[in-house]
């Protein structure tokens, strides 16, 4: 019964306070308080009145005045926030229904009336609780207070409010990690449960250069990054703060969990339509039972009048109102216990409706970190001098394939060798380029080259076809006026993307679709290994967002599985966005629909089973709710009296509730292999 009420705490707030929990907590207090005082007044008027035969002017009546104010006081403050905007809900009619039979006389008719409709809303109140906990649960993971370290001094306790990016902050043993950040001093293991759902510990390393570190925080991998709320193992963590505690993943995650209901589902948008008109005709229908009653049945006023009373209330759709929401709620809310943010109902509901899955291949399928596995340099020019070149250039670039490069081939390096690039620029979708010692150095794919009409020595060009054959990306090197020679990287898949995508076919997905960057033989190579049903490959990112155009053409609805970053145009052409490993992203979290917190691929299936569990649920409260609206209209003209009517009524309400609250128990499937962190390839 959430007429116009929020179904979670208050999204104004940045950050996650206890100020607005616990007012919010003392209201549904306070109703079931009335709701009792209600029950005890309602009790004491029908004694005097029938145990002690005391006349109804006096303290029957007194009572059931009581029962009137302690049943609608919370019930008419909503009636009024409501009809100021122009709504007639609930609220209204039974508002309306308790006022009519008070009017005839019916004082403890109304009095039942009100004390049933509010301790319904108030134990249903309680009942949704259970789903609100669980995201208020989140918002007191964070520590209040943090030990910080500036200027090389002794760290001090300051309020985590207090806490700048840039800081250093010293995290215990055992302790919670109190802001986002990389680690910049001690090795741990981190629960980060509560906000990736990883249910082992992450071990946790320093960064090997802070200041390059500052510069790419989103592509830092997730052994050097924690987040806020998650909590240290037994080692000492010194953390370099790369998010205040308004701006920190789990501030924007329980904001935008609480907020989620707010992106109304296909079924809740046809609910609101339908009940903008179906109030106003119960109140119509009302009064054709009222004339029809007097008119044609000869009933007496008051007779007629209570029973177009009791239709009023056998009419109004309680049941019906909560059957979307509280589904949507109880969802949402279990995705978020395992990691799963997702934004709202619209999502949750067409996610199991997606007839057509495109994922992108680096970081999604594949885990996203490349190893250099071929060095070939071309005629006449050393190793050593491809290598020197090919690391200050891309020293200079942010780009993981560059700092994967940078990572395995410094080693190589002696002393002696290393040179300084200048002037990087970035040509999108071919590579980079940048100046060595007044010569221009190119770094890039096939495709830069060919559209400047030159040509890979005939030696290199073999070396570079047969490189390219194994699956393996390549970066060319150019100095000047002459080839350097060639490096192969090489991206393993995944090990649980072959099951996932055969749960997701199993699931009736009709298309697997991979979408890459890469060359088209390495596209079909990781392809073929994963099990989709197509692979493209050499797609710049306005290429990307023109394939889940075609998809959509034949597929639709469609959902799109990327990194929210690189992939946002194609993710927001998509009908669902799921941003994979989205935690510490503030872009990532804002473009998707559906936030994976890690990068656990078994995530998406599980996604799929849930939306279509919470569409299934929404299915039977419907049915339920509309059922039993039928069944007491109909009862009302065979003698049902009001109270029984309003104890059916209410007792439908906390039905439709405690079948949607069944999927905070909705369990994961086979089909989640989960991240076995000794197999992901080393850093």
């Amino acid at each position: 019964m959430m007429y116009g009420r929020p179904m979670s705490a208050s999204s104004t707030a940045t950050a996650p306070t206890a100020t607005s929990q616990d007012h919010e907590h003392g209201s549904a207090r306070w109703e079931l308080w009335f709701a009792i005082a209600a029950g005890v007044t309602y009790a004491a008027g029908m004694v005097a009145e029938i145990a002690l035969g005391l006349p109804m002017v006096g303290w029957p009546l007194a009572f059931f005045l009581a029962t009137y104010f302690f049943g609608g006081y919370f019930t008419i403050r909503t009636a009024i926030s409501s009809t100021l905007r122009g709504k007639f809900e609930v609220d209204f009619l039974m508002l309306v229904a308790a006022v009519g039979a008070a009017l005839i006389g019916r004082w403890a008719e109304g009095a039942v009336l009100l004390f049933l409709f509010s301790l319904g809303h108030a134990l249903e109140e309680y009942a949704l609780s259970r789903a609100s906990k669980s995201i208020e649960s989140l918002a007191e993971l964070a520590p209040r207070s943090a030990l910080v370290r500036r200027d090389g001094e002794e760290p001090v306790e300051v309020p985590v409010e207090e806490i700048v990016v840039g800081d250093v902050v010293v995290v215990r043993p055992n302790s919670r990690i109190p802001s986002d950040g990389f680690v910049s001093t001690g090795q741990s293991a981190v629960d980060q449960s509560a906000v990736t759902g990883e249910s082992i510990p992450v071990e946790k390393e320093p960064v090997p250069d802070r200041e390059r570190a500052l510069r790419t925080v989103d592509t830092l991998p997730a052994a050097n990054r924690v987040f806020a709320g998650t909590v240290n193992g037994s080692g000492v963590l010194e953390i370099v703060v790369t998010a205040t505690s308004a701006d920190s993943t789990l501030s924007k995650v329980v904001e935008l969990v609480r907020t989620a209901d707010q992106a109304a589902s296909p079924t809740q948008q046809f609910i609101d339509r339908f009940q903008r008109w179906y109030v106003p005709a119960v109140i119509v229908g009302v009064a054709a039972t009222l004339l029809v009653a007097m008119l044609v049945f000869a009933q007496p006023f008051q007779d007629a009048f209570y029973l177009a009373m009791t239709v009023l209330v056998a009419a109004s759709p309680c049941a019906l109102a909560i059957a979307t929401p509280a589904a949507v709620l109880a969802g949402v809310a279990r995705a978020a216990r395992a990691g799963l943010l997702v934004k709202g109902g619209a999502p949750l509901e067409t996610l199991g409706k997606v007839k057509a899955i495109a994922f992108d291949k680096t970081g999604t399928l594949t885990w996203g970190m490349p190893r250099v596995t071929t060095v070939i340099p071309a005629e006449g020019t050393s190793e050593a001098e491809l290598i020197v070149a090919l690391i200050a250039v891309e020293a200079l670039s942010d780009h993981p394939l560059a700092a994967a490069i940078v990572r395995d081939l410094t080693p190589r390096v002696t002393e002696s060798d290393p040179v300084t690039a200048t002037d990087l620029e970035s040509v999108t979708g071919r590579g980079i380029r940048a100046t060595i010692d007044g010569d221009s150095v190119e770094v890039g794919n096939l495709r830069m080259f060919d559209e400047q009409k030159l040509t890979l020595p005939a030696p290199l060009a073999d070396e570079y076809r047969r490189v390219r054959d194994s699956g393996q990306t390549l970066v060319i090197v150019r100095r000047g006026d002459r080839f350097l020679g060639i490096v192969g990287v090489m991206d393993a898949s995944r090990e649980e993307s072959a099951q996932v995508l055969s749960a997701l076919r199993d699931a009736n997905i009709k298309q697997l679709v991979m979408i890459s960057g890469d060359n088209q033989r390495v596209a079909d190579a990781i392809g073929r290994e994963v099990g989709v049903d197509t692979a493209i490959g050499e797609l710049l990112p306005e290429d990307k967002v023109t394939e889940i155009t075609r998809l959509a053409a034949t597929h639709r609805p469609i959902a799109m599985v990327g990194d929210g970053v690189n992939d946002a145009p194609a993710m927001a052409r998509a009908d669902i966005g799921i941003a994979m490993g989205a935690a510490g992203s503030t872009v990532a979290l804002e473009t998707c629909d559906i936030a994976l917190m890690s990068d656990d691929l078994g995530r998406v299936p599980f996604a799929v089973r849930l939306s279509r569990a919470t569409s299934r649920i929404i299915r039977q409260n419907l049915i339920a709710s509309l059922a039993i609206v039928a069944f007491l209209i109909v009862a009302t003209f065979v003698g049902l009296n009001i109270g029984a009517v309003v104890l059916i009524h209410e007792g439908s309400t906390l039905i439709v509730v405690a079948n949607a609250l069944r999927l905070l128990n909705f369990e994961r499937g086979k089909e989640h292999h989960g991240i076995d962190h000794e197999d992901k390839p080393a850093p």
